[in-house]
């Protein structure tokens, strides 16, 4: 199950199988009170989030993620993220209202892209998470098997013959394409439907 969560500038999802759960993406620092308020409207509680994923390390993807381990929510790494997991401490160090506490990437799990499927079908989700890296080395994206694709920043399709010389932008939704997505789930544009 697939629930949109929106409590801030940055749309997250809940992936829920029947033995677990993964939080992809968060907010930004500092918006804590409107995710708990976001959850227990759609009658989730914390406990009902096993895992969280970020897209990328950019501060607007990643930045309740201190705050929901503290919570016992687990961090998932993969394995092109590990050098990045830090890149936005500094923005947060410029704003110590916010309150952000860097990650202890030492408690997170390291999947390998590889071992992705077999991860997510221990959580009940059928799918894979494979590495779109033309927005930001770290960049990854989720394919779920029913056709849904969580793709972060990654430029939208339709902006493609705008960037003729993006070979890693073309390369990547290359590779989205050939798992025939029919539904295009953006961090901060509008769902894309695919015929």
């Amino acid at each position: 199950m697939l629930t949109r969560l929106r409590y801030g500038n940055t749309n997250t999802f809940l992936l829920s199988g029947d033995k677990g759960s993964i939080l992809i993406d968060t907010d930004y620092a500092g918006t804590i009170k409107a995710f708990y308020k976001s959850i227990k409207g759609l009658g989730i509680r914390i406990s009902d989030i096993t895992y969280i994923l970020a897209t990328h390390y950019h501060p607007d993807h990643m930045g309740l993620i201190s705050e929901l381990m503290e919570s016992g929510v687990k961090l998932i790494l993969m394995e092109s993220q590990k050098d990045s997991v830090h890149y936005s401490d500094g923005i947060f160090a410029k704003e110590p209202r916010l309150g952000y506490k860097p990650i202890d990437e030492t408690r997170a799990e390291v999947i390998l892209f590889e071992d992705s499927r077999s991860f997510l079908e221990k959580l009940g989700i059928k799918g894979e998470i494979i590495p779109t890296p033309s927005h930001s080395g770290d960049s990854i994206s989720i394919l779920l098997d029913d056709g849904t694709a969580i793709v972060g920043d990654l430029e939208p399709l339709e902006y493609l013959k705008a960037y003729e010389d993006n070979k890693m932008l073309r390369r990547d939704w290359d590779t989205l394409m050939k798992h025939h997505p029919k539904h295009i789930l953006y961090a901060h544009a509008n769902e894309k439907v695919l015929e």
